[in-house]
């Protein structure tokens, strides 16, 4: 038997070449032409006109979605065949390189079986072709099939048109700029395949078994498994672990808690070198979860465009983080509470120009009704609450749910970013606690920051911080807020961070793209504040 390998590109070649010769291919025209020419095509080769008449009736084989980019492709190619030996090896060359991306290459293309399908080969290379480039550089899913509330710029390329160009340049390098090629991305696709390399060559790492926590100066017959686990991601360096397995004692001592303690940091966990609830579900995920997770993100990244304002501010609701980003750098981050599972922050990309200081809240009616009418007039009363026209609106102050400043972002479904009086949750790991909108960790100083560019503007801010007055004060330019949903990305020290899937979107998109997951589920540290009802 034959078999895929032993096969190889000549087989594949034949067949394709069957249907076009290489000297029509070279002398394709340079610019695409007005509309479908009438009659033959303009290479009278026998091959070449065979797949001309034929055109039709091969292109309704394909999937109903793909035939318009199919057409479009070759009506700039002249309705002619374009799939020459060189180009073909281009393209072997540009699709071995999908696992970079967290792809599969026979996902879409099987190079070896076009060699049984002599008639349908040109036009089946096509339609793989362009169905990997759509990949690359949109995504397999629609977002919004896989969220409640997705609104993003999304990327969008003339695919056609772009094969058709670089069939006659660098078709690889064309494929290499489709996925997103900034660093973050780029980061995060090195280190999944850093994953997938552990789990062809090392089998991933030992099963972590969930069970009674340990404490640090404890033994535990789980340490040599826990030794192995730390060692294969990189917090415990490989002589260290060597040396600790070595001794067998099963213990828990400072090195290794330095190395838990790392962990803890890479997964968002609370940073005590305890071995409890949370740390341990975190371990015990497999590497295949780790690296299909890490897929799932590459995925969200090509969903979105490439051109980034260079200043904005970007919130990774699956870590509650913020990094503001100025002249195309981060320059500043925080730490933020956003929406719980129950009340889920939304992708949302939205400008803001203007922060409002001691601003009063306008409460939903949705929480309104259901968690601050019931408490009475009482509640009302010593939360500087009052009624107007059947509104709950808090005064602002020291109560106030928006602190003392609101960043208004534009048409946002009533999402914002703004200050709270409930400082102790950006201090917990788990700062999943709002109703949606985002409280900004320090939110004031982060205000000034933003007004630092324009003294007069930040006087301003200062004068009604300094009278308690309620001002809006704008920033002089649209600052554009990202608000992403990352549970894999690269953290500042080159490492793959990760964080639970606590709105359910990895399963979801793994459900979508059919990849099996099971991934750990987010244990709460701290306890939640019922008297919290901020948005």
């Amino acid at each position: 038997m034959i078999t895929r390998r032993q096969l190889g590109l000549g087989a594949a070649t034949a067949a394709i070449m069957g249907a076009a010769q290489a000297a029509h291919a070279q002398n394709a025209p340079q610019d695409p032409p007005m509309g479908r020419p009438q009659g033959v095509p303009p290479s009278r080769d026998p091959a070449a006109v065979a797949f001309y008449n034929g055109f039709n009736d091969q292109l309704a084989r394909l999937p109903e979605i793909e035939q318009p980019d199919v057409r479009v492709f070759y009506e700039m190619n002249g309705w002619t065949p374009v799939w020459t030996a060189p180009r073909l090896q281009a393209l072997r060359s540009a699709a071995s390189k999908a696992e970079r991306h967290g792809l599969a290459q026979y996902d879409f293309f099987d190079f070896d079986g076009l060699a049984a399908n002599r008639g349908m080969a040109e036009m089946l290379t096509t339609a793989a072709a362009l169905r990997y480039a759509r990949v690359l550089s949109e995504g397999r899913i629609r977002p919004e099939t896989v969220e409640d509330l997705w609104e993003m710029r999304k990327n969008r390329i003339d695919l056609p048109l772009g094969l058709y160009q670089a069939l006659n340049r660098d078709l690889v390098s064309w494929y290499e700029g489709l996925a997103p090629t900034d660093i973050g991305y780029n980061n995060l696709s090195a280190g999944y395949v850093r994953y997938r390399r552990m789990i062809r060559e090392d089998g991933g790492w030992p099963t972590f078994s969930i069970g009674a926590n340990i404490e640090p100066g404890d033994v535990d017959r789980r340490i040599p498994t826990l030794i192995r686990r730390l060692v294969a991601e990189g917090d415990l360096p490989a002589a260290e672990g060597a040396r600790l397995l070595g001794l067998a004692d099963n213990y828990y001592g400072p090195e290794l808690q330095e190395a838990v303690r790392s962990f803890q940091v890479r997964h968002g966990l609370v940073v005590d070198a305890r071995i409890g609830s949370g740390t341990q579900q975190s371990l015990s995920a497999s590497a295949e979860d780790r690296a299909r997770q890490i897929a799932l993100n590459l995925e969200r990244r090509r969903w979105l465009a490439r051109d980034v304002e260079p200043e904005r501010i970007e919130v990774n609701t699956a870590a509650a983080i913020m990094v503001y980003w100025k002249d195309g750098r981060p320059v500043h981050s925080n730490r933020v509470v956003v929406g719980s599972a129950a009340n889920q922050t939304p992708s949302l990309e939205k400008p803001f120009a203007s922060v409002v200081a001691n601003p009063p809240w306008y409460v939903p009616a949705g929480i309104a009704r259901n968690e601050i009418l019931p408490r009475g007039p009482g509640y009302l009363a010593a939360n500087d609450m009052y009624v107007s026209n059947g509104t709950v609106i808090q005064r602002a102050g020291p109560h106030s749910a928006l602190g003392y400043v609101k960043f208004e972002l534009r048409d946002s479904y009533a999402i914002f970013l703004h200050d709270t009086p409930s400082k102790a949750a950006f201090n917990l790991a788990y700062r999943h606690r709002s109703h949606g909108c985002v409280r900004v960790q320090d939110a004031v100083d982060f205000a000034r920051l933003l007004l630092s560019p324009d003294p007069q503007k930040l006087a301003e801010f200062d004068t009604a911080q300094e009278t308690r007055r309620t001002t809006r004060v704008t920033t002089g330019r649209e600052i554009g807020v990202r608000l992403l949903y990352w549970t894999a990305f690269v953290d500042g020290q080159g490492r793959v961070a990760f964080r639970e899937d606590v709105y359910n979107r990895d399963e979801k998109l793994a459900e979508a793209l059919g990849i099996a997951v099971s991934l750990p589920r987010a244990v709460q540290d701290g306890r939640v504040d019922t008297n919290d009802v901020g948005p």
